[in-house]
């Protein structure tokens, strides 16, 4: 079992950066790939970005060049660095972790909030 704690969300001005950070806790071993998914109000639940243990990374096509996904496989975090955030970013950020030995079972963290707004 992998527990999972998301911190870094807030209200942030358009233009403005915020960093996401999620930490696994739970048998190192068993977590492979990791990444956050966003949903907005009325919308599906969707890829932001993830990041493989050996530092693969894919990014949806909307937050290229703005955000940055890394990992710590020690420490089994990984963090979102999002920079020039725009209205339509506002969503429910979720950490989610795929198993390195189980798959496909994975873990989700409970949402932290990131408001883009004025």
């Amino acid at each position: 079992q992998v527990h999972i704690v998301e911190s870094g969300g807030g209200l942030v001005p358009p233009g403005g950066s915020l960093r996401l950070s999620c930490s696994a806790s739970g048998d190192g071993d068993s977590i492979g790939t990791m990444g956050w998914y966003r949903q907005a109000p009325g919308q599906e639940r969707k890829l932001v970005a993830r990041i493989s243990r050996a530092g693969t990374t894919n990014y949806h096509y909307s937050v290229k060049g703005r955000f940055t996904i890394s990992r710590d496989n020690a420490n089994n975090t990984v963090h979102l660095q999002m920079n020039n955030l725009k209205s339509e970013d506002t969503a429910v950020y979720y950490c989610h972790v795929l198993s390195a030995v189980n798959y496909p079972e994975d873990w989700w963290g409970r949402g932290t909030q990131v408001t883009v707004s004025s």
